[in-house]
């Protein structure tokens, strides 16, 4: 299980800039294009009454006025135990919804 902030950094460098926020409070003013995460649940894997391994699992959402954008793929191709969620609009704003074990 690697570290949140390894993983702040990965997505930094995949977007290209610092628009990468981790649960970010209601306040704070995103700028786009942008990638959104938050930790939703921990995956455990035990044998025997103990814990063996364990995984966390974040919804990882990318925010891009660009209908094109190339940034779920670049996502794809980067990162192992990646499973795409869905997709929607919001605010003429496209959201590739990501859920990423790490």
């Amino acid at each position: 299980m690697g570290k949140r902030t390894d993983l702040q950094d990965i997505l930094e460098n995949l977007l290209g800039s610092e628009n990468v926020y981790f649960q970010p409070p209601e306040s704070i003013k995103l700028k786009y294009p942008c990638i959104i995460y938050n930790l939703s649940n921990v995956h455990l894997d035990t044998a025997d009454n103990i814990n063996y391994k364990s995984d966390k699992q974040y919804a990882i959402t990318i925010i891009d006025p660009d209908p094109d954008t190339q940034l779920p793929e670049r996502l794809i191709n980067s990162m192992n135990k990646l499973l795409f969620d869905r997709f929607y609009t919001a605010d003429n704003l496209n959201h590739y919804v990501f859920t990423l074990f790490y």
